[in-house]
């Protein structure tokens, strides 16, 4: 993640984050992993990243920047039903 806040034409900050997570899976199908990959990962991970960069600019003397929450079922849905469309497959029921 990359935050960076600008004042006129001046960066004021820039943050930037990565994280990774090690999770282990096990008795999901092939379809069902991709989608727990995909949104529950990202759900455990993402709360520390907000807060790391919340803490990062608080530690600078800045503005707290608390960044809104993620619907991850809601970007993957939205990524899958692109998919679809570009593909011409009908959604699965």
């Amino acid at each position: 993640l990359t935050i960076e806040a600008k004042q006129d034409d001046n960066i004021a900050f820039l943050v930037e984050v990565q994280q990774a997570g090690i999770f282990t899976c096990n008795g999901f199908a092939e379809a069902d992993l991709e989608r727990v990959l995909a949104t529950v990962c990202p759900n455990i991970l993402f709360p520390y990243a907000r807060e790391t960069i919340d803490a990062l600019v608080t530690r600078g003397s800045f503005p707290a920047v608390m960044l809104a929450p993620v619907n991850f079922d809601a970007v993957y849905a939205q990524s899958k039903a692109q998919q679809q469309g570009q593909s011409g497959e009908q959604p699965a029921s």
